[in-house]
């Protein structure tokens, strides 16, 4: 069944008209002289397109004349007016082009600036996919509007306001007549712009639905296979497009029937208006020349309004793609640096403390995944965290590095609430294998390098051997730099886990959190690495969690938890002698379960 697009089971709030773009204004700031220099060119092209019909006025009331200089005259006035007119046009598209593509440009930038440091809370309720198709999608939206749209329909509203002004210097009459139309057309343009608006979001949304889903199901393809479900995803995915398709094609719809209407209507009125002024020539009471300049000008302004129906409908579809970008820009998160951060200790020796610490997951608010946990890893201790899965074991490791806030007690570093240090800061000082490496598409030495950019070549390769991954990045095709293929497809899970464990041997950092570490690896480099693990170790604060229990005997302090509690401490052969949780952990995993019971 396809996925509704709207978050949380709520409507989105619909763009109320085009206001919206001014969302846009921090953005074009920087750039006034850019946006000056655009409305001048906009402005010059737009008189020079006025003065036209005078010439062509001048032309016809003296095409009976006997003085063949003065038709000349017009003649190369007209054609220097047609130059300039080109000149400006072109000026006014670069300018216009250029000021949209810087301004998107930043806006890309500042989005993405944004939602890099947004805490994992927010990514359990948005989809990475809509947030590229708003980056992507929304962004070539609001450059089409910035670098075309806005400034063609500034430059039609000064036709239709000038135009008008001289259509009544021509004749007042006409000009009235035409004023009469003015109402026709508006009605139009009101009601179906409010229909075509909430079309025009409702249109990005699915894209957006459509993209989160593609990356999702791409990015868990070998997954879909393995399970030979791509007929189910295929489906999945064209009834979200179709759905996508269908409101667009009922965009589209609309649209067109707006600008049948009105053209209509501009059109049918400017005709009408020049039988009537035809009347008048007949009648004396205007020239030839009089009436086809009202008739060009009423032309010009009956464009002016169709270009700008047409143009209204690209403005309200650029509304709600800001809208998009403006709520990630604005969007809440539950983590945040302090307004007046404390700088983080210097040394950090890496005394890390929890305090009381109640947390549960915005997901699973119901279910608390630590509960009243107080527990202190004094400096350089290697201190590994075991029990069953749910424990709240790797909720440990996650709390250290702030990606959530408890909701109760407080985490300390040398003494500082971790909420009073800017992220950035004590991270830096934290070393982190996760359960599940992530692997960049770059080359294998850029990975590793990852961990510290600064680092020589031969760092590197000094915490590739450190990590036992040497030998195989070695005997690959282009050995460090060969390029390891997005999510690292090239290597096997216990060579991701050795390329992750390298970057962190890089990194150097006096804490050091090792999650499920060396659970892909087989014997041999499991030792090879657990030996690096051990160096590594000596001198820095470590946290282990683990299920595999060889991999922590050695642990300073073995702390086991169930159930999101501390429910014990100590060492391997202390625990083993309580007979209690630990005990069945470690009877299960080395006698394969024999005397569980």
């Amino acid at each position: 069944m396809a996925r509704s697009p709207v978050k949380d089971g709520e409507e989105r709030a619909a763009t109320k008209d085009v206001a919206a773009l001014k969302a846009l204004m921090p953005f074009m700031a920087p750039y006034k002289w850019l946006v000056v220099a655009a409305g001048l060119a906009l402005t010059l092209t737009a008189a020079l397109s006025l003065t036209l019909p005078l010439a062509v006025r001048r032309v016809i009331d003296n095409f009976g004349t006997e003085n063949v200089e003065i038709l000349d005259l017009y003649f190369v006035a007209a054609i220097g007016i047609a130059a300039l007119l080109a000149l400006g046009t072109g000026l006014r598209y670069a300018l216009v082009t250029r000021l949209g593509e810087r301004v998107v440009a930043d806006i890309r930038k500042a989005v993405f600036d944004r939602v890099i440091g947004l805490s994992p809370s927010f990514y359990e309720k948005v989809m990475t996919g809509e947030i590229l198709s708003r980056i992507t999608t929304d962004t070539t939206l609001i450059q089409s509007v910035i670098g075309s749209s806005v400034s063609v329909a500034l430059r039609n509203v000064l036709i239709f306001f000038g135009g008008m002004i001289l259509m009544l210097f021509t004749s007042a009459k006409l000009t009235g007549l035409v004023l009469l139309i003015v109402p026709l057309v508006i009605v139009p343009i009101m009601t179906l712009g409010r229909k075509l608006r909430k079309l025009s979001r409702e249109n990005q949304d699915w894209i957006a639905a459509s993209s989160g889903q593609a990356s999702e199901t791409l990015g868990a393809v070998q997954t879909v296979q393995s399970f030979a479900q791509e007929r189910v995803v295929r489906r999945q995915f064209s009834e979200v497009t179709e759905k996508s398709y269908d409101v667009a094609k009922e965009r589209i719809t609309v649209r067109a029937i707006m600008t049948v209407a009105v053209m209509f209507l501009v059109f049918a009125g400017v005709v009408g208006v020049l039988w009537i002024g035809t009347r008048d020539v007949r009648a004396g009471e205007m020239s030839s020349g009089a009436l086809v300049q009202f008739v060009i000008y009423a032309v010009m302004v009956a464009g002016g309004v169709a270009a700008l129906s047409e143009i209204w409908g690209e403005l309200q579809r650029a509304a709600g793609a800001t809208e998009r970008l403006v709520e990630l820009l604005k969007a809440t998160d539950q983590v945040n640096d302090p307004d007046k951060a404390q700088p983080c200790p210097k040394p950090l020796h890496g005394d890390v403390r929890f305090e009381g610490v109640g947390f549960t997951y915005p997901s699973r608010p119901d279910r608390a995944a630590l509960d009243a946990v107080s527990l202190e890893v004094k400096p350089g201790e290697t201190v590994a965290f075991v029990g069953p899965s749910g424990a709240g074991k790797t909720t440990v490791m996650q709390l250290i590095q702030r990606f959530y806030d408890p909701q109760e007690g407080r985490i300390t570093l040398d003494g500082v609430d971790l909420r009073d240090m800017l992220r950035e800061d004590f991270r830096s000082k934290i070393a982190v294998v996760p359960q599940d490496p992530v692997i960049f598409a770059g080359s294998a030495r850029d990975n590793i390098r990852f961990g510290r950019p600064d680092a020589s070549d031969d760092e590197v390769e000094a915490a590739a051997k450190a990590a036992a991954a040497h030998e195989f990045i070695e005997a690959l095709s282009e050995g460090y730099d060969t390029k390891l293929g997005e999510r690292g497809v090239m290597l096997s899970g216990g060579q991701k886990q050795r390329v992750a464990i390298a970057r962190a041997i890089l990194r150097d950092a006096p804490i050091l959190l090792l999650d499920e570490a060396t659970s892909a690896l087989d014997a041999e480099s499991e030792r090879a690495v657990q030996e690096a693990v051990e160096r590594l170790s000596a001198d820095r604060t470590t946290l282990i969690v683990a299920h595999r229990l060889a991999t922590v005997k050695k642990a300073d302090r073995i702390v086991v938890m169930e159930d999101g509690r501390v429910v014990a401490q100590g060492t391997h052969d202390a625990l083993v002698a309580e007979n209690g949780l630990y005990a069945r952990l470690a009877r299960l995993q080395f006698t394969d379960g024999a005397e569980a019971a």
